[in-house]
């Protein structure tokens, strides 16, 4: 584990405001462990029980059997590899099921437009699944990692938890936010037709330490860092005016434990930085300026089959952090410094 890697654990670890003492003895369950969100997470966790002597079971949950299995051994950790479309059989991960942390999601852009039938069943079922699962097991807290897309469009400057906006369905790009509306709907169904402890996050756009270096991620801001680390210009491929309402890695790991342990049943809260907000091409200048010191340059070339890229349509909201903030967490990195901590990972500082 690298430097910068190791002082976010640390600083998630020393975080005053997490009650690490509730997990003691407890097995906690994270689905799509195996992705960003999921794979920061229980890295966190892992330390934790560590740490403070938790006692505390964690199974990491995914598709990717070959990398699951070797994230748990590298962990210390259970893995539980399965389609989460399918039921999810107890007697794989054992009756005990205290927390779960909902992570799995298909989110790559061209997915979104060329397999959004793949996109709605894996979340919409593996939803289900997952709060089935919960529900059986008596689960003590499960927390729903949405995302800042179900606002779609709206005319708003600042949106609130509770400011939802338009969305066209004969988008076939919007699959993926209209199947996150459809999955948290169903969280609030099972917390008031069960009683099931069931609290969403919605995640702003999230980078930085722990972000994987893979160049199949075509994600905007894993795109500029590459071409940071590589000394290359930045391509736009649009104009660049969506804002980018943004959250650095372990900001958002400790903001899914304090929407966990502090959160109110069936509500939902937005997870993001709202000063590491900025349009695209404002992002893009802070990559080629502040971090790469003016080294590299941004170009805008857009192809002509940008409808198959998958891109969603420019938002000009900034996410209001109020309602999470005043659970007592606070965000800590800004934009330049989540993109800075994140190369430094990338190169094994």
């Amino acid at each position: 584990m690298g430097v910068i890697l190791k002082e976010d654990i640390d600083y998630v670890l020393s975080d005053g405001n997490i009650p690490w003492s509730a997990f003691h003895g407890s097995t906690v369950l994270v689905t799509g462990a195996t992705g960003l969100i999921g794979g920061v997470l229980v890295h966190a966790l892992s330390a934790a029980k560590e740490k403070y002597n938790l006692d505390m079971r964690i199974i990491a949950h995914g598709r990717n059997c070959e990398k699951g299995e070797a994230l748990a051994y590298r962990l210390g950790l259970d893995y539980f590899g399965s389609d989460i479309c399918k039921p999810i059989i107890t007697e794989n991960i054992g009756d005990k099921v205290d927390y779960i942390f909902h992570c799995a999601a298909i989110t790559k852009s061209a997915d979104m437009v060329e397999k959004p039938v793949d996109v709605m069943s894996t979340a919409v079922d593996g939803t289900h699944n997952t709060l089935e699962l919960a529900r059986m097991a008596r689960c003590k807290g499960f927390v729903y990692v949405s995302s800042m897309e179900i606002y779609g469009q709206t005319e708003k400057r600042e949106i609130r938890e509770n400011d939802l906006g338009y969305l066209d369905l004969s988008i076939t790009r919007n699959s993926y936010p209209e199947s996150k509306r459809m999955c948290e709907m169903l969280c609030v169904a099972y917390a008031a037709q069960y009683g099931l402890p069931v609290k969403i996050a919605r995640l702003a756009r999230t980078f930085g330490a722990g972000t994987p270096n893979d160049d199949c991620d075509k994600r905007v801001a894993n795109q500029f860092a590459r071409k940071a680390l590589a000394g290359e210009d930045i391509e736009l491929h649009t104009m660049g005016n969506s804002t980018a309402n943004c959250c650095y890695t372990f900001d958002a790991v400790r903001g899914l434990l304090t929407v966990l342990l502090k959160g109110n049943t069936g509500e939902a809260y937005n997870i993001v930085n709202p000063a590491a907000s900025a349009t695209i091409s404002e992002m893009a200048d802070i990559v080629a300026n502040d971090v790469c010191g003016g080294i590299i340059k941004v170009v805008v070339n857009i192809p002509n089959d940008i409808e198959r890229c998958g891109y969603a349509p420019d938002v000009g909201y900034i996410l209001n952090a109020d309602k999470l903030m005043s659970l007592g967490w606070s965000p800590r990195y800004g934009l330049a410094e989540m993109y800075r901590r994140m190369l430094a990972d990338w190169q094994g500082q």
